[in-house]
């Protein structure tokens, strides 16, 4: 082996060490887990988004005193179509609040047009909203969970970046941290509508046993 190339070899080598040692492979690996951790959020709410047509069309018959719930449904799907953000966008706060505020508009359309619905029993016992609704509900579940994947991704990352000797390799190759879902935000679009029916009756409160008369 000629010197020339020697040299060559050893320096990648150093270098590939270095760059190791200095958290560039574990700021790579959290990025990269950051990113499929955003791609699945963004997933799952796009899935949420999707089937907000078919339940306005389903309910859209029934509900004849209802037309602002399904005016107020229909923009805040319309608006979370206009506010999506790629990975590349998530160190930017202000960013990821306006994300979560159209979506959170989002869930508080649905969830009035959920309770609305109760008034009306034969749109409850309709097939295609009652499909809707359970598609619906695992829709919110999945939500909650990517979320969560989502915000312990973002804190490991950012914990790293952070750290010494990671924090320096980040500043190097320009590495910023990212943002998180905040608590007030996250506390309201964690809501997931309600989508329990309430078919049943209540049942009557049990009579009373009179006194015994006195003896």
């Amino acid at each position: 082996m000629n010197i020339p190339r020697w040299l060559g070899l050893s320096w990648l080598a150093l270098t590939a060490a270095l760059l190791s040692g200095c958290g560039y492979n574990s700021i790579q690996a959290a990025d990269e887990e950051v990113n499929a951790s955003w791609s699945e959020v963004l997933n799952q709410y796009q899935r949420r988004a999707d089937l907000v047509p078919q339940l306005v069309k389903s309910v859209d018959a029934y509900m004849t005193h209802e037309r602002d719930v399904l005016t107020q449904v229909t923009e805040a799907r319309s608006k979370v179509g206009t506010l999506q953000i790629s990975a590349d966008q998530l160190d930017d706060p202000a960013a990821l609040e306006r994300f979560q505020q159209a979506q959170g508009q989002l869930t508080s359309a649905l969830s009035r047009l959920i309770a609305v619905s109760e008034n009306y029993p034969q749109l409850k016992a309709d097939g295609l909203f009652r499909d809707l609704m359970t598609q619906l509900e695992g829709t919110e579940n999945r939500i909650s969970v990517a979320r969560g994947r989502y915000v312990k991704s973002v804190q490991a990352y950012n914990v790293l970046v952070r750290q010494f000797p990671a924090v320096i390799t980040a500043k190097v190759f320009g590495y910023a941290p990212k943002a998180n879902f905040t608590v007030e935000n996250e506390a309201a679009i964690s809501q997931a509508p309600n989508i329990q029916f309430s078919n049943q009756a209540p049942s009557s409160a049990p009579a009373t046993t009179a006194p015994a008369p006195a003896q």
